[in-house]
């Protein structure tokens, strides 16, 4: 049987830039087996497959969204929300007749209503919203191991404005703050000084790197993934981390009540840059609303036969 397929750049206006998703439509007749096999042979961060579930209002864009990486299916996953809103409504599997149009996601735990605005019937921009309760930390190692352990300057971290505080949203990051972007980019990850340092013992993985600057004017942080888990020369996406990165920007108190638009990007010129638009509502309560935005444009479409 054939099976259609879309790979999508996405949080980018320009193709070979952003972090690439790939959509089947209607997968209805895969089996969860070849699913696996097919997030597999395309090796990248994830591969989504949309089924049509039937609903008491038909009238509704309702789908079902199966994502999987190349070793296993994901629960949760934000990158492929933009990604599989901008595909359907790209093919034509929802109608964009109007400004905005919402397709509501069920996902493995929960389900996710993005909101999509087109022009002339074609998608040019999603967004999302989440909401999520954090835990945060200031145990964290000191700024000598810090530096130590990215390879950098004492003098580069932000020990000033900012502090690193360990955040968890269900996955817990380590939030570094250094002054320049320059920082972010340069840093390299040491596997012999993170086991010799107290950060495996606060139970977090992952470093959440950033700056409060960009040389890109679209964009007001930018932010980098490192960890043992994490190639020395790869750049993750991050959207995953935001929910922990509002919450973090949230925990200090010089950050005001209200709802506060910003955009973060990844990457730079060279690489797969990737920009995130994001507005969170800052209410001093538990739960945090978090809405994430962006671009897609198509790289690719095909068919394979399975």
């Amino acid at each position: 049987m054939n099976y259609n397929y879309y790979v999508a750049d996405i949080f980018t206006k320009e193709v070979f830039s952003g972090a690439q998703i790939a959509v089947f439509p209607n997968a209805e007749e895969l089996s969860d087996e070849q699913m696996q096999l097919i997030a597999t042979e395309f090796n990248l961060s994830e591969t989504v497959f949309i089924t049509h579930p039937e609903t008491e209002d038909n009238t509704r864009n309702t789908r079902r969204m199966r994502i999987f990486s190349p070793l296993e299916e994901k629960d949760f996953a934000g990158h492929p929300i933009i990604a599989t809103a901008y595909v359907l409504g790209y093919c034509g599997d929802v109608d964009l007749s109007e400004t905005i149009t919402p397709i509501l996601f069920q996902q493995n735990n929960e389900a996710i209503e993005a909101n999509v605005t087109a022009e002339d019937g074609k998608p040019t921009f999603v967004q999302f919203s989440r909401q999520s309760s954090a835990s945060i930390d200031r145990f964290t190692p000191n700024d000598d191991e810090i530096a130590r352990f990215l390879g950098l300057e004492l003098s580069e971290l932000d020990h000033k404005k900012y502090s690193p505080r360990l955040v968890s949203c269900g996955f817990p990051y380590l939030v570094v703050p250094v002054w320049n972007y320059d920082s972010v980019r340069h840093a390299k990850f040491s596997y012999s000084a993170w086991s010799e340092s107290i950060a495996p013992q606060t139970a977090a993985s992952e470093i959440l790197l950033f700056a409060p600057k960009s040389p890109f004017n679209e964009a007001d942080f930018n932010v980098r993934l490192l960890g043992p888990n994490i190639g020395i020369h790869d750049d993750p996406p991050v959207g995953t981390t935001m929910p922990a990165f509002a919450a973090y920007l949230c925990s200090f108190d010089f950050t005001q009540k209200g709802t506060h638009v910003f955009a973060v990007d990844r990457g730079d010129g060279e690489t797969r840059r990737s920009v995130l638009n994001l507005e969170m509502d800052n209410k001093g309560k538990e739960l945090l609303t978090l809405r994430t935005g962006g671009t897609a444009v198509m790289f690719a479409e095909g068919k394979i036969t399975v």
